[in-house]
């Protein structure tokens, strides 16, 4: 009776066991269902955030390439023969522009009462036409109207441009006003559309999506077919859909810019529609998935699902037999736990041995210097290193993904390829880029490190830096606050990227501080952070380095209390302390690849020098003009097609003047050998070549070539 009893309690919980099995798979399919429909909204939310920026990418380099160019535009007004070259100069030195003209208003010039130069792409030249025919009649066209009466800016609806590009494309364009601030011309930018089809709508995240945008008028700019695209508007399609309702209320939301999705109803399948408008352009974007797309998935899951219920009871009926032999195999898994302890605290000392412990200099008094870090685990991915070299203090701190024994073999691989760089090289941004392609090179897995690397000029407190991802790190001065970083991107997420080298000058007793999220982010058992005001906190007194560490590591863990260590916590203390500091001049640095999508470095490069030394705009923009011409003829004529090469910026902060010297290790080229351009002959007339070095000339006070140790070095002054 008694073992009937069992049997039958056994019976029982297998039928409970189902019932439970039977609930948790309903509530899974129902959560499955839901995330499926979320996802889908994220994947849309995606593309549509994707496509918009890379639209507005083409767009701001347009609206930027007109804006930039406004002033010359302006000054060539009374040289309307000039004006063809200022154009071809915009689509030359902007891919995303296919065509530009400045069209003078009629009759503003009475030599020229009509006068359109276009520069436009053929192939791989620029070639300069005129839209000044009766056949074209530019003013006429709403580029040019439109453009006289809004001053910010217009851009117009997509037209096929017949007599000018001769392609789809729509135009950016701006009134240009004379000294009397009267509208003498329109400079435009030309966008061909046919990079649209390609870009947008291709979406393969479900086999049968697409994607549709919208102008302003209605028109459909990129649909699935092309018998519709550039060709219908939405009016059209009305009449062709099943469920009028909701594609009058899509079509409503696509007309009126707004943000939104709606389901409409097909004859084989509801389409989910997610739309979002493109700022400043008046277009709307959307992308429609098929219903039975989006949860394909989720239904062929419950249909698994049921499976793997009848294997779940058979599996029951082993699990009780399993339970005895799970004891043993778990004193087993312990002693292999207790083994790995022991290699991991192994590999701990191996990590620990290889980072600086001493903190002194012997020899020098002008710094003050100290580190730590403390571990989450036996083996952390934390860093840090600094040496002294040639009078020069280099210094990293970083923190690699992840933790355990990949992450300390990432951190060695690190530390040793900024040792073996930084002794060849004095440049952050050299190192910093050297590092990124080692990592490439001598690691399979995909871990990337936050870093930041700093070299200290010890004789003048001239600090260069370069950062990639890493938290910015705090600068002692009069107060203390975050130093300025360009954020950059971690190493080892892209090879060949560009990192951005910075400059701040150090005085007497002022400090850097930095660290990993490990202090910031320890977090108590409340999930509070300790956060970066508890550290300025921490940080306000003077103290010697290694203070200041004691000092924030007890702060760290009396915030924290019980909750266990979330992350490493790295730290590295610099206290610069040179009475002697030399300050005659300041030197700041730029370093640029060869390509000309590297120009606009040059404009927020010119800006931090009009800031130190309070330079006019006008005088900045002049400047800015000269450099690009310069460095343009580098990456021209210096390097050979393909082959990749740098250009050295390198600017010289004076009371009475800037320096600006360009070197570079290409070809033989001197630029000042060219003949000097006739700017009192017409365009035609002119001979090409010569009018960008003769424009450097006229801004800068002295210019002069040098080949110096197979270098080209071009030295070019301005007084102020």
């Amino acid at each position: 009776m008694e073992v009937d009893k069992r049997k039958w309690f056994r019976i029982f919980l297998v039928f409970v066991a189902a019932a439970i099995l039977e609930a948790t798979s309903i509530l899974q399919f129902r959560e499955l269902y839901n995330t499926s429909k979320q996802a889908a909204r994220k994947t849309a939310e995606h593309i549509l955030t994707t496509s918009r920026f890379a639209i507005l990418d083409v767009v701001d380099k347009a609206e930027q390439a007109v804006r930039d160019n406004m002033w010359i535009a302006r000054w060539c007004l009374e040289y309307p023969d000039s004006l063809g070259s200022v154009s071809a100069r915009i689509v030359e030195n902007n891919k995303a522009i296919s065509g530009s003209t400045i069209a003078l208003v009629p009759g503003h010039s009475k030599k020229f009462p009509l006068w359109a130069p276009y520069a436009h792409r053929n192939g791989d030249k620029v070639e300069i036409t005129s839209l000044a025919t009766p056949q074209y009649d530019y003013p006429a066209h709403p580029w040019f109207t439109q453009a006289l009466e809004n001053e910010n800016g217009y851009w117009s609806e997509p037209y096929l441009d017949e007599g000018g590009g001769n392609i789809m494309m729509t135009t950016y364009s701006m009134p240009v006003k004379d000294e009397d601030g009267v509208n003498a011309a329109v400079i435009t930018a030309d966008i061909s559309l046919d990079w649209l089809s390609e870009h947008v709508g291709k979406i393969d995240s479900y086999d049968d999506s697409f994607s549709i945008l919208v102008s302003r008028d209605g028109l459909l700019m990129v649909a699935p077919s092309d018998s519709i695209s550039m060709k219908k508007h939405l009016d059209d399609l009305e009449s062709l859909i099943q469920d009028r309702k909701h594609y009058l209320e899509l079509e409503d939301g696509l007309m009126a810019n707004k943000t939104g999705e709606v389901a409409i109803k097909g004859r084989r399948d509801t389409y989910h529609v997610y739309y979002s408008p493109i700022e400043r352009t008046g277009w709307s974007m959307a992308v429609v998935f098929p219903e039975k797309e989006i949860y394909w998935d989720v239904r062929q899951l419950g249909f698994m699902g049921a499976l793997l219920q009848i294997l779940g009871l058979l599996m029951l009926f082993f699990i009780l037999r399993a339970m005895a032999k799970s004891w043993i195999d778990y004193q087993k898994a312990k002693d292999i736990e207790e083994h790995m302890e022991s290699e991991l605290q192994i590999g701990r000392d191996i990590q620990m041995s290889m980072i600086p412990k001493n903190f002194s200099f012997p020899e020098r008094t002008d710094l003050d210097i100290s580190a730590t870090i403390v571990p989450a685990r036996q083996v952390g991915g934390d860093l840090y290193d600094f040496y002294m070299r040639d009078g020069k203090l280099f210094f990293c701190i970083g923190d690699v993904s992840g933790k355990g024994v990949p992450a300390s073999l990432v951190m060695a691989v690190t530390r040793s390829l900024f040792r073996n760089i930084s002794a060849l090289e004095d440049s952050p941004k050299v190192i910093v880029e050297g590092i990124n392609r080692g990592m490439f090179d001598m690691t399979e897995n995909e871990m990337f490190v936050t870093f930041f690397c700093g070299v200290l000029d010890m004789e003048n407190g001239v600090l260069r830096y370069c950062n990639a991802g890493h938290n910015p790190p705090l600068v002692f001065t009069n107060q203390v606050e975050m130093l300025p970083v360009v954020p950059n991107i971690p190493l080892g997420v892209e090879l060949g990227m560009v990192f951005e080298e910075q400059q701040l000058r150090l005085h007497y007793d002022d400090a850097l501080y930095l660290y990993t999220d490990g202090v910031s982010e320890a977090e108590n058992l409340e999930h509070e952070q300790f956060g970066m005001a508890r550290m300025q906190t921490v940080l306000h007194e003077r103290r010697r380095a290694q203070e200041h560490l004691d000092a924030m590591l007890a702060a760290v863990r009396s915030f924290v209390g019980e909750a266990p260590q979330s992350d490493d916590i790295t730290m590295l203390f610099i206290h610069y302390l040179n009475e002697k500091q030399a300050s005659d001049v300041m030197e700041k640095h730029l370093i640029l690849h060869n390509e000309i999508q590297q120009i606009p470095q040059l404009a927020s490069f010119l800006e931090t020098i009009a800031e130190e030394k309070n330079i006019s705009q006008a005088l900045t923009m002049s400047l800015n003009l000269a450099l690009e011409e310069a460095v343009t003829n580098v990456i021209l004529y210096a390097y050979p097609e393909g082959t990749d090469g740098l250009v050295d910026i390198e600017a010289v902060l004076r009371d009475d003047s800037l320096e600006f010297i360009l070197s570079d290790s290409g070809k033989p080229f001197d630029p000042t050998a060219a003949p000097e351009a006739d700017i009192t002959l017409g365009v035609e007339e002119r001979q090409i070549g010569g009018l960008g070095i003769y424009l450097v000339k006229q801004i800068m006070d002295s210019v002069t070539y040098k080949r110096e140790n197979g270098r080209n070095i071009l030295h070019m002054t301005k007084k102020i």
